[in-house]
C-alpha cells in the first residue's frame, strides 16, 4: 500500500525546493545573476583555477607575442631586405628567416607549457568543485532531495561541471590567447600606424556592443539548456532503474513518449540557444571585410602620402588578420562560455541550497555508548504544504526495550522513525536521546549509536562480503563469517556459490528481497550499534525468508533499544511493546496480548492479519 500525500516526503518539482524549507535560489532568481559575479563564485569555490595563474600567463603572453614575429619578418623583408640596387640582401633575409624559426620553437614550447599548466589547474578545480557540490548535495535532507528528481541532481555533479571544464579547458584556454593576441596586435598595429589602428576598431565596435547585447539572452536560453538537461538525464535515469516495472506493466511506449518529451525539449532548447549564438558569426565576418576593404584604401591613401611603407601595409595587413582571428573565434568562446556560466550557476543554485538538517559538528555532544533512552517531547510534523501528520507526540522508550510500531497506512508511523534518526527535524517539540536533544548531537556520534535498517536494504555493485563491510570497513572475513553464524544465517551463507564472495549485482539485484534485508541485517550488526530503526524488516517475503529474518531480528535486537514498524504480525508479537498510531497520534500502547485483548485499533489491525493469514 502506499502512502498518502500527507505521509509522504517527496514533492513535485524537477528545480525547487520543498516549500517551508531553506530554499534554493528560483531560475529566474539565478539568471540576474551577472555573468562576471557567476564566474567570481565559481573561482572562489574552486581557488585551483588561480593557483599558479601567474607564470600561466606570463607563458601565455610568450606565446601570444611569438606569432607576430613573422609580420614583423615580413616587413623587415620587404623594406630592408631589398637594397639601393634592387637586389636582395640574403644574408640579411637569412638572418631574418632563422630569427623568426627560432622564435617560433620557442613560442611552440610556451604554448605547450601553458596548456600544460592550465590543464592541470583545471582539472584540480573542477574535481574541487565536484566534491563540493557531491558534499553538499549529500549532507541536503531527504526532504529537500525528494523535491527534485535524483538525476538531476547527479546532472549539477556531473553534466553541469562537465561544461565548466569543457569552457575552462578550451574556452578559457582560447580567451586567455585571444585577449592577449588582441592586445599585441592591436600594440604593434599602433606602432606602425595609429591611423589605421583606430579605423579597425571603429569598424568592430558594432561587433562588440551586438555581443554585449546577446550576452543576456544567451544566458537565459543556456539556463534553460542546463535545466532541460538535467530533467532528460533525470527521466531517462529513472527509465532505466524502473525497467523491471515498465516492462511488467507494458508501458515502454508511454515511457517511450515521455522520454522523448524530455529529450526534444533538450533539443528544442540547444537549437535556440545556437541560433542565438551563431548569429554573432556572419556578422563578424561582414565586419572583418569591411575593415580589411578600409584598412587597404586608407594604407594606400596614407603610403601615397609617406604615411607608411610598403613592408609596413603588409605587415600591418598580416596583423589584421592576426586582430581579427579572435574576434572570428568569439562566436565559439562565447556559445561556451554561455553554456559554462549556466551549468555553474546551476550548480552555485544548489550549494546555496542550505541544509536543513545541520550537523553541529565538533561543537555537537558525543553521546555515550550504552542501551539508548528515546523521548519524544510534543513533537510535532506536517509536510510542506500538507496537514500535520505527527500531532502532540508525547512518548518514552526505556533503554534496551523493543518497541514495535503499528498503525494504518498514512497513520503517521513512517514520519516518526524518519524523525528519531533525524532523517527531518520536528516543526514543534523535541525528540531526546538520553536526555539530549537530536539537533544538538553530533552527526558522526549519532550514526555511530544509531543505525537504521530500510524496508529495501540499498546493496551496491560489489560483492556480498564488501557490501556487509561498508558498516565497518576494518572488519575481517572471519568477523564478517562470525557475525553472520551469530544471526543463525549460517546456512543461508554456506548455500551461497561464492560465500562472502558472492557477487550481488546492481542494487543487489542478483539477490532476493529477503537476502538483500538479511544481507541489511548482518551490516547493522556489524555496526554494532546501540540504537536499531527497522522499516517493515519483514514486509514482501517468503514465509522460510521470513522466519530467518525474524530469528536474526530477535539476536541483533537483544540488549539493544530497537524500533521497528511492523506491517506484519510476528513483528508486533515479538516486541516487548507496541505503539499503535491513528491520524498522526499514539492512541495505544502496551505488549501485544494487553492489546489484543482491548478494544480498540490494534484489535482491529490484529483481526485483519489473521483474516489474511489464513
Amino acid at each position: 500500500m502506499s502512502a498518502p500525500a500527507a505521509d509522504r516526503s517527496s514533492t513535485d518539482g524537477a528545480d525547487e525546493a520543498a516549500p517551508g524549507g531553506p530554499q534554493p535560489r528560483n531560475r529566474l532568481e539565478r539568471s540576474r545573476d551577472g555573468a562576471i559575479a557567476t564566474i567570481r563564485r565559481g573561482l572562489r569555490l574552486s581557488p585551483e583555477f588561480a593557483r599558479g595563474l601567474g607564470p600561466t600567463l606570463l607563458l601565455a603572453v610568450a606565446a601570444t607575442a611569438g606569432k607576430v614575429i613573422v609580420p614583423i619578418a615580413i616587413q623587415q623583408i620587404i623594406d630592408r631586405g631589398i637594397d639601393s640596387s634592387g637586389r636582395p640582401d640574403m644574408e640579411f633575409v637569412a638572418a631574418t628567416v632563422a630569427l623568426c624559426a627560432g622564435t617560433l620553437v620557442v613560442t611552440m614550447v610556451c604554448a605547450y607549457l601553458m596548456n600544460v599548466r592550465l590543464y592541470r589547474a583545471t582539472e584540480s578545480a573542477l574535481a574541487t568543485l565536484r566534491r563540493k557540490a557531491f558534499r553538499h548535495v549529500h549532507d541536503l535532507s531527504v526532504l529537500t532531495q525528494n523535491s527534485e528528481r535524483k538525476g538531476s541532481l547527479v546532472a549539477r555533479v556531473t553534466a553541469d561541471v562537465d561544461q565548466i571544464s569543457t569552457f575552462m579547458q578550451w574556452g578559457g584556454l582560447q580567451l586567455i590567447v585571444s585577449v592577449g593576441q588582441l592586445a599585441v596586435a592591436t600594440a604593434l598595429m599602433a606602432v606602425y600606424s595609429w591611423e589605421l589602428t583606430l579605423l579597425v576598431w571603429v569598424c568592430f565596435v558594432p561587433l562588440l556592443l551586438g555581443a554585449r547585447w546577446l550576452q543576456k539572452r544567451l544566458s537565459r536560453a543556456y539556463l534553460t539548456v542546463r535545466e532541460r538537461t538535467g530533467d532528460m538525464l533525470g527521466a531517462i535515469g529513472e527509465t532505466v532503474m524502473g525497467a523491471s516495472v515498465i516492462r511488467a506493466h507494458g508501458t515502454e511506449e508511454r515511457t517511450a513518449r515521455r522520454v522523448d518529451t524530455t529529450v526534444l525539449a533538450t533539443r528544442t532548447a540547444q537549437v535556440k540557444a545556437q541560433r542565438l549564438s551563431m548569429a554573432v558569426s556572419p556578422f563578424a565576418e561582414m565586419i572583418a571585410a569591411v575593415g580589411n576593404a578600409a584598412v587597404v584604401v586608407a594604407g594606400v591613401l596614407l603610403g601615397l602620402g609617406g604615411g607608411i611603407t610598403a613592408g609596413e601595409l603588409v605587415a600591418f595587413l598580416f596583423l589584421m588578420t592576426l586582430f581579427v582571428q579572435p574576434m572570428m573565434m568569439a562566436t565559439e568562446i562565447f556559445n561556451e562560455a554561455q553554456n559554462a556560466i549556466a551549468g555553474w550557476r546551476r550548480v552555485l543554485g544548489i550549494l546555496d541550497t542550505v541544509p536543513d538538517i545541520a550537523d553541529p559538528g565538533e561543537a555537537g555532544t558525543a553521546l555515550p555508548r550504552g542501551p539508548v533512552e528515546v523521548r519524544f517531547d510534543g513533537v510535532s510534523y506536517a509536510y510542506p504544504g500538507g496537514p500535520t501528520v505527527l500531532d502532540s507526540v508525547d512518548e518514552a522508550i526505556a533503554p534496551g526495550t523493543r518497541v514495535a510500531v503499528v498503525g494504518e497506512t498514512g497513520s503517521g508511523k513512517t514520519t516518526f522513525v524518519k524523525l528519531l534518526t533525524r532523517l527531518m527535524d520536528p516543526g514543534r517539540g523535541r525528540v531526546l536521546v538520553d536526555g539530549t536533544d537530536l539537533r544538538d548531537v553530533a552527526f558522526s556520534s549519532l550514526r555511530a549509536r544509531m543505525v537504521m535498517v530500510p524496508q529495501e536494504g540499498f546493496l551496491f555493485d560489489s560483492s556480498l562480503g564488501a557490501n556487509i563491510r561498508f558498516a565497518r570497513p576494518e572488519a575481517t572475513d572471519a568477523e564478517l563469517e562470525a557475525a553472520v553464524t551469530e544471526l543463525g544465517l549460517a546456512e543461508w551463507l554456506e548455500g551461497l556459490a561464492h560465500g562472502l564472495e558472492t557477487p550481488v549485482g546492481q542494487r543487489g539485484e542478483s539477490l532476493s528481497a529477503g537476502e538483500r534485508q538479511l544481507v541489511a541485517l548482518v551490516r547493522a550488526y556489524i555496526a554494532d550499534p546501540d540504537l536499531l530503526v527497522l522499516d517493515e524488516a519483514t514486509s514482501a517475503v517468503d514465509p522460510d525468508t521470513e522466519v530467518r529474518i525474524q530469528r536474526a531480528l530477535d539476536r541483533l535486537t537483544r540488549g539493544r533499544t530497537s524500533v521497528a514498524i511492523a506491517h506484519r504480525l510476528s513483528t508486533a508479537e515479538a516486541a516487548d511493546e507496541v505503539l499503535v498510531f491513528d491520524a498522526g497520534r499514539v492512541v495505544q500502547r502496551g505488549t501485544h496480548d494487553e492489546l489484543v485483548a482491548r478494544p480498540g485499533v490494534y484489535a482491529d489491525l490484529y483481526a485483519s492479519w489473521v483474516r489474511s493469514s489464513a
